[in-house]
């Protein structure tokens, strides 16, 4: 869009300016002949006597009363000048300022649509919603218009369940789809999640990361409407029913690199930089596309922005990074080892704790480090899904990449950028990466 157009007014005011200059240059010659240097050379060359030089008191009285005339007409056009400057000033600036207003909001609608964001479509369907927080630009939903979408909350229509909340699949005039998450009588740590989801997704906004299309209070009922991820979340496809079998090698790039890009946004183009707290594959939800989208917010914080002391210790176990479970110290790169163990799930396959014979549990990382760091036994603990369809040199970058995340000391984990720019080569062009696949790899059973 271009710059506003300037205000009409302010050329006249120039143009009066020059006709006043005319003016009073046009008086000042009429009323002071004497000044003029072309009269007074010929007073010099051609000397005349007093009597000669000296008009009548007739022609002396006409230039006086035209002098005067003049100058008032002068005066007049002057204060005009000045009302026209200070007007067309004014018009400017309410241009201006109505226009920069016009561009603010069509760069947020803008920026929603390069990001794939449904906001419009979406709420328009729903039956009833109002605006009651222009910080966040998040509406609120009627309580009556979620129950309804959700069949009462039926119970064949739970996508997923949490410590205190259920998601439920809901349905708008038949059309239209989201998730909404119930969260019921949770306290106050509930409520402070709650709050701080609004807060944070209400401002974010990201293709890779899960769009919040508003929120509702019912009673002691909170509730948070999502856009629908149709591929579930990240945990289901690799842990479920299908234990990974929609997931090509080359998916499994493509939605690490999707969960970088989105980590790569809080935390370097966010301000302050946010962190996390909670990254896991139940948190990283899938579109149609397998588009990979970060999820639940409720325990992320603003990075330099908390106290050690006050904060209280949470997440999950297995993505918790070493430092932050035994000494409190919370950075961005705690959020870099969690995505270190989805890398190794995706890698591998395997949950991030499982459980062995003796009752004891045993992290993917303290099990796949020994053999990570062997070339030799890399491919034997890919998962057998995606087992031979990869280029070896490709399986070894990600699994040095792996490695490097969940490094035991922080400082030793590379930035969330280099873990990005590790992986842009790896994944397909039409997948959003910079690979270019001449032929595709067969499988063993293929060959």
């Amino acid at each position: 869009m271009g710059r506003p157009p300037a205000p009409l007014p302010l050329p006249c005011s120039w143009i009066l300016g020059l006709f006043l200059f005319m003016s009073l240059a046009e008086a000042d010659a009429e009323g002071s002949p004497a000044l003029s240097p072309l009269s007074s050379l010929r007073n010099q060359a051609f000397p005349l006597s007093s009597s000669f030089l000296a008009p009548a008191p007739a022609v002396m009285q006409i230039h006086h009363h035209h002098y005067h005339k003049e100058l008032t007409v002068a005066i007049v056009l002057a204060s005009v000048a000045v009302l026209a400057i200070i007007s067309s000033t004014f018009c400017a600036w309410f241009f201006w300022r109505r226009s920069r207003q016009m561009l603010d909001s069509k760069d947020i609608e803008s920026s929603d649509a390069a990001g794939g964001l449904t906001f419009g479509p979406v709420l328009s369907k729903l039956n009833s919603f109002k605006m009651t927080n222009k910080k966040t630009l998040l509406p609120t939903i009627d309580y009556a218009s979620l129950e309804s979408a959700t069949n009462k909350f039926s119970v064949s229509n739970i996508l997923g369940e949490g410590g205190f909340s259920h998601v439920y699949k809901a349905t708008f005039n038949r059309e239209v789809f989201a998730a909404v998450k119930k969260l019921d009588g949770c306290g106050q740590d509930c409520e402070r999640e709650f709050a701080n989801e609004i807060d944070l997704l209400g401002r974010v906004r990201h293709p890779n990361i899960v769009p919040l299309l508003g929120y509702c209070v019912h009673g002691e009922t909170r509730l948070l409407v999502y856009e629908l991820m149709q591929n579930g979340s990240l945990e289901t496809q690799l842990h479920g029913p299908s234990h990974g079998s929609a997931l090509t090698w080359h998916l499994r790039m493509k939605i690490a690199l999707d969960i970088a890009r989105g980590l790569e946004y809080l935390h370097e183009h966010c301000n302050p930089p946010v962190i996390h707290r909670d990254l896991k594959s139940s948190n990283i939800l899938l579109d149609s596309d397998f588009n990979a989208k970060i999820s639940d917010f409720g325990l992320a914080v603003l990075s330099r922005n908390h106290n050690k002391g006050t904060l209280k210790l949470s997440g999950t176990l297995g993505y918790v990074a070493p430092e932050y479970l035994l000494d409190g110290k919370l950075t961005e790169k705690s959020d870099v080892y969690a995505f270190g163990v989805v890398l190794l799930e995706l890698l591998m396959g395997r949950k991030p704790v499982e459980k062995l014979e003796s009752s004891q549990c045993q992290s993917i990382v303290t099990w796949a480090m020994p053999q990570l760091t062997d070339r030799s036994k890399v491919p034997n603990i890919v998962d057998p899904v995606i087992r031979d369809t990869m280029d070896l040199k490709h399986l070894y970058q990600v699994a040095a990449v792996a490695v490097l995340c969940v490094q035991q000391e922080p400082s030793y984990r590379p930035l969330i950028t280099d873990v990005l720019h590790s992986l842009i080569p790896l994944v397909p062009v039409e997948l959003g990466g910079m690979l270019r696949v001449i032929q595709p790899i067969l499988t063993t059973n293929q060959e």
